[in-house]
């Protein structure tokens, strides 16, 4: 019987490049994003639901950006439009850390809570018949390049996700998987990833996911 994987999170889900000119939108191909190369490294038996969203962060609506930003409606659409859904990653944090949000690791950590609560309810599980989930800290930002002026001070809020979701995964009994310790930011915006980081991420995942 076939599975089905439904990779939620931001731009680093959807697959948009580094940024080298602010506001043109770019994406690389299903070759290269991370959600893809992880379906491949699971086989056959598995199906993909790729639900990453540009800016989204776990419990901010954006004023600039939007309020759909905020992740909780999104994740409630996500897993009423797909499924029945076998294994789920979230990977978001990265967003929060921007200077708008004035948000700590811990406040964004709690953000995530929010949303595993959604995702581990009785209401999600029921629908789905039970589903694992993989919670995934993105590495660190750099503070760098064009877009530097959002995230200024991110780079230790973001260094000190990791271990906040990794206290949290725990807790929660669900699997974790910190990016950081497989891949780094790119050295051109400091914030999304390069090809070779997404191949090396998707085949982490898929690791992990098959650990569940």
């Amino acid at each position: 019987m076939t599975r089905l994987l439904l990779t939620f999170g931001d731009s680093n889900t959807h697959g948009t490049p580094p940024i080298t000119v602010p506001g043109r939108y770019e994406r690389f191909g299903e070759d290269t994003r991370w959600p893809q190369v992880a379906l491949a490294a699971l086989g056959p038996d598995w199906r993909l639901a790729e639900e990453g969203l540009p800016g989204r962060t776990t419990c901010f609506a954006d004023p600039v950006m939007g309020s759909h930003m905020e992740g909780s409606e999104g994740l409630k659409i996500a897993l009423q439009s797909h499924g029945p859904i076998d294994a789920m990653t979230l990977m978001l944090g990265t967003n929060d850390c921007k200077a708008r949000f004035g948000a700590s690791a811990e406040r964004i950590a709690a953000g995530m809570a929010g949303l595993l609560d959604i995702a581990m309810g009785v209401e999600m599980q029921t629908r789905h018949g039970g589903f694992k989930v993989l919670l995934i800290a993105p590495p660190p930002i750099l503070e760098q390049g064009p877009i530097a002026g959002q995230f200024t001070g991110a780079a230790a809020k973001s260094t000190a996700l990791a271990g906040a979701l990794r206290d949290l995964a725990r807790v929660r009994e669900i699997g974790f998987l910190d990016a950081g310790a497989v891949i780094r930011s790119s050295q051109t915006d400091g914030v999304h990833f390069e090809p070779e980081a997404h191949r090396l991420l998707g085949a982490a995942v898929a690791n992990a996911l098959a650990g569940l």
